[in-house]
């Protein structure tokens, strides 16, 4: 699905966030698995991160996810952005690294 895509490319721009997939499909799977982390439905967008660097970006990436439904079917549906995980490297700064 194009939208997906789109989604994707938008929530690439936005540092600290990326998709969530399961690790283990990106070794074994050949199409770009980062689309299992948008569900497009036609009256919710919901996108699942993970979170690598705090604070959460979560405006910035709403704004961005946003954008890119504009003009089309989704443009009034809700945007979901459920953080599955916190990257370790997220939390280094809380050990002085």
């Amino acid at each position: 699905m194009v939208i997906v895509t789109e989604l994707l490319k938008a929530l690439e721009k936005i540092e600290g966030l990326r998709p969530s997939v399961p690790e283990p499909a990106r070794s074994w799977i050949n199409w770009d698995v980062d689309t299992m982390a948008v569900d497009v439905e036609d009256e919710l967008v919901c996108v699942r991160v993970v979170a690598t660097r705090l604070p959460l970006a979560v405006d910035e990436a709403g704004a961005a996810l946003r954008a890119v439904l504009l003009g089309t079917q989704w443009e009034d549906a809700p945007i979901r952005i459920v953080v599955t995980d916190v990257d370790k490297r997220a939390l280094d700064h809380l050990n002085g690294s």
